[in-house]
């Protein structure tokens, strides 16, 4: 069948990509994926969602073709299409900042009072970690820890910062990570260990954009 106007024909399809967008807690799960492909259940877990609501979520997401998925026995695994959905993703984040009266408030409210000084570039991070000058911690739970992280990372999810602390060697330099640019999880450790007089900086962003960046990923047993 021929299309008259295929211009309209592709814009209509990159809107029904936009609208899948359209709602936070698809967001949401769209960071969640970007840690490693999850069951509905794990992620209606993670979001503290109902499982019915999460399903629905993530077969908008589906449709529009940014999440794609698998039946593992009575479950069905979910992961991001591609990284062009992480691509996607960061561009969005990117407008919102640029361009958002209301995420500049945010993150100057929130975000720069608890992290004000620049961030650890993902190449700087390589070259420090040759060189054995920092201590790299991962600050997201377990479960995301060992869908993937940066080598020789150690697990410290934000709980149990305070118990891990006697281990920190005063006069190394700590570089927290955890999902992304924005997770408040980075923010609230790297706040946490300045306060007790540790040297303590953030990555610039977090695993999945370590990830796509090519850069070397360890997953545990």
């Amino acid at each position: 069948m021929s299309i008259r106007n295929p211009k309209q024909a592709l814009y209509a399809e990159f809107a029904a990509v936009a609208k899948a967008l359209g709602h936070p807690h698809r967001l949401e799960l769209i960071e969640q994926l970007a840690q490693g492909a999850r069951s509905v259940e794990a992620l209606s877990a993670k979001l503290g969602l109902p499982v019915a609501n999460t399903s629905q979520h993530l077969q908008s997401l589906r449709r529009a073709g940014l999440v794609a998925a698998e039946r593992d026995g009575k479950f069905v695994i979910y992961r991001l299409a591609g990284d062009t959905v992480l691509a996607l993703f960061a561009a969005l984040r990117t407008v919102g900042e640029s361009n958002v009266a209301e995420v500049d408030r945010i993150l100057r409210t929130y975000f720069n009072k608890r992290d004000d000084m620049e961030p650890v570039t993902r190449e700087e991070l390589a070259s420090l970690m040759r060189d054995d000058l920092v201590k790299v911690i991962d600050v997201r739970p377990a479960d995301e820890f060992a869908l993937g992280h940066v080598p020789g990372a150690i697990n410290v999810p934000l709980a149990d910062l305070d118990a891990q602390l006697s281990s920190f060697e005063l006069d190394r330099e700590i570089v927290a990570y955890c999902r992304g640019p924005w997770c408040v999880l980075s923010f609230e450790a790297v706040a946490a260990l300045r306060k007790r007089g540790l040297r303590a900086r953030r990555l610039e962003d977090g695993m999945p954009e370590w990830r796509a960046a090519g850069l070397p990923v360890e997953a545990s047993a």
